[in-house]
């Protein structure tokens, strides 16, 4: 048994050692290198750092994707505004060519009024027409249609420029307008001292020809105002004649003829307009008195057409009264009568 034993005991050993030399020998694990360690670390560290940059890399480009589409939204309001502002820009070259082209017409216009005007003043029938017309409208401006007339013609058969009417007066204020210009315009362009005697001799010559020729035509006593009013288109020439000829001015009105400027005339219109004014409130005042004196007359009608009607109602009142009365007493009648009380009627008696 003991033997037995060992047999098998040496043969659990023989076939183990076979078994092992017949299995190959597993190599020998070597110890790991640090330096791998350090690697693998230092590769996670890059890895996070890699995926840190990408996120990075991902919010800046959603950021940059932000602010294009703001840049792209702002250069396109920009266009646009740009555009409008062109646009209004064109439309206001546009607008200032037309006023350039109409103030260039409006040049050519006045050039060729400049010339118009320089005929007209170069022509004397001219000049007096375009005086007449300044006191025309001065005239016409300040007073009303009924106040004044032009080209007025007088008993003597002459026509006046201008003749103004003033309230119950029957003579009328006479105004001329034809005043010579052509010593004045030799004055102004006179070079040497004898030209300007020589245009001063002629404006004194003129002027006192004009003043003689108003005083002889439309002077008439009962019929015009004195004095006549000569009219000065230009206060310039109206300033000189008191500077230079104040003793032209005073044979004037010696003639009963006086100068007068457009602002002087002006003034003398307004002046004229006071007197109207107040002839015309006169006039409404002794209206208004005329019209209380009929309304005064007619409250005394009134007063006695009631007092009349007063007496007729006192005199019905009366009459009421009585017929009141008289009624009265028949009622009472007719009740007394009413009161009385008579007998039955008795039968008949037969005849039988």
């Amino acid at each position: 048994m003991e033997l037995a034993l060992i047999v098998l005991a040496a043969a659990v050993i023989l076939g183990a050692l076979i078994l092992a030399f017949a299995r190959p020998k597993a190599p020998r694990a070597e110890p790991p290198d640090p330096r791998l360690d350090t690697l693998l670390a230092k590769q996670g560290e890059i890895g996070g750092q890699f995926s840190q940059t990408v996120a990075a890399q991902e919010a800046l480009t959603r950021t940059l994707g932000a602010r294009l589409e703001a840049l792209e939204k702002r250069v396109g309001d920009s266009l646009a505004a740009a555009t409008k502002q062109t646009g209004e820009t064109f439309v206001s070259i546009t607008e200032r060519l037309s006023v350039i082209d109409s103030a260039q017409k409006n040049i050519n216009e006045l050039s060729t009024h400049v010339v118009s005007l320089k005929a007209i003043f170069s022509d004397k029938q001219a000049r007096g027409a375009l005086a007449q017309d300044q006191m025309e409208s001065i005239v016409s401006e300040h007073l009303s249609p009924d106040q004044y007339e032009f080209q007025a013609k007088l008993s003597n058969g002459k026509m006046v420029d201008c003749a103004i009417r003033i309230p119950n007066v029957r003579a009328r204020i006479v105004v001329d307008s034809k005043f010579p210009h052509e010593g004045f315009e030799a004055l102004r362009t006179s070079e040497s001292e004898d030209a300007r005697k020589s245009a001063m001799v002629q404006i004194r010559n003129d002027v006192q020809k004009h003043v003689k020729d108003i005083a002889e035509k439309y002077l008439i006593t009962g019929e015009t105002q004195n004095p006549a009013i000569m009219f000065v288109p230009s206060d310039a020439m109206y300033a000189e004649m008191h500077a230079t000829f104040p003793e032209t001015l005073k044979r004037a009105r010696q003639s009963q003829v006086v100068l007068a400027s457009p602002h002087v005339f002006m003034l003398i219109i307004s002046t004229l307009q006071g007197l109207m004014r107040d002839a015309r409130m006169r006039e409404e005042a002794d209206m208004i008195r005329k019209e209380v004196g009929l309304m005064l007359k007619d409250v005394r009608l009134l007063g006695e057409r009631v007092e009349k009607l007063q007496r007729h109602f006192n005199q019905a009142d009366g009459d009421i009264k009585d017929i009141l009365i008289s009624t009265g007493k028949i009622t009472s009648r007719g009740e007394k009568i009413e009161k009385v009380e008579l007998a039955p009627p008795e039968a008949p008696k037969s005849l039988t």
